[in-house]
């Protein structure tokens, strides 16, 4: 079962088999979760905007301007993204319960993007201010490794 935003639209998906009762109800607790989501996220959303403010002052003093900075969904090969050309930063939701440092490092690297748009030396040169860029960027490695490794069957317990 899931629910989500379409435009305008609210999409709710529940099986088939259910009672017409069931369906109400279930339809009810999925509207509940998603507005809790959404709520969680507008929070989240404008902490995240002035964390980045926060690092932008620390580490590249003050220059770089993010017009906005969410948590979204739909990045699951990338740790997150950045359009300089909106100032807009997008941070992966897959992030969310890692690390500090290793959001902060996520965060300074496209706020870097708002000051330098490619990966050439003058990026790197940026994210050297910040002491804990190679051990977060081991960290989102092993995260990424870890994910590959073949998943061991369950072992019951006796």
């Amino acid at each position: 079962m899931s629910a989500y935003r379409e435009g305008d639209r609210t999409i709710v998906l529940i099986p088939a088999r259910m009672s017409e009762a069931e369906e109400r109800r279930w339809v009810g607790v999925m509207l509940d979760k998603l507005a809790a989501q959404e709520n969680r996220s507008v929070l989240g959303d404008r902490e995240l905007t002035e964390r980045a403010l926060r690092l932008s002052e620390q580490y590249f003093e003050g220059r770089a301007r993010p017009g906005s900075v969410r948590w979204v969904t739909n990045q699951n090969t990338r740790w997150g993204s950045c359009t300089p050309s909106e100032g807009s930063i997008r941070l992966s939701h897959r992030l969310q319960g890692m690390p500090e440092y290793v959001v902060d490092y996520v965060l300074l690297h496209e706020l870097a993007h708002l000051l330098v748009p490619g990966h050439g030396p003058r990026f790197w040169r940026l994210l050297e201010a910040y002491p804990r860029t190679e051990r977060a960027r081991g960290y989102l490695e092993g995260v990424v490794a870890a994910a590959r490794l073949p998943q061991l069957p369950a072992t019951r317990e006796e």
